[in-house]
């Protein structure tokens, strides 16, 4: 069995420019992004570890709020996440899987979380 280094963002939220439908476009929508990323996880992490021994948080959420480019238009919240997950493949070899939740805060009536969730494996 391998042992295994999921480090998690929740629940940032953000403006995005989103949509298909005539009311959204050309203006961003508030979105809450959750992230997970798979890392392959060291044999020990002693109380001396330095930060190369994993990956800085920080990382995820700015892949989730400026990693996003500025002045794109994604017709689908599938596309923001996937942008999300080839970002953080890019930054760090040792990501192995990215999941990515995001939730339409714009459309929800009642509390309720309307969206999706992109999990996606390294394929190289």
């Amino acid at each position: 069995m391998n042992d295994s280094l999921i480090l998690e963002v929740a629940n940032v939220e953000t403006d995005v420019l989103t949509g298909i439908y005539s009311e959204e476009t050309g203006r961003p929508q508030p979105l809450r992004i959750s992230i997970s990323a798979a890392l392959t996880a060291q044999d020990h992490f002693t109380p001396d570890c330095p930060l190369t021994a994993s990956k800085n948080y920080m990382d995820l959420k700015h892949a989730a709020t400026e990693g996003l480019p500025k002045g794109v238009h994604f017709q689908l919240i599938e596309s923001v996440a996937d942008h999300i997950c080839e970002t953080l493949f890019l930054q760090d070899k040792r990501v192995t899987r990215v999941t990515v939740k995001i939730v339409k805060l714009a459309i929800s009536e009642r509390g309720e979380e309307i969206g999706m969730t992109l999990t996606r494996h390294r394929r190289d």
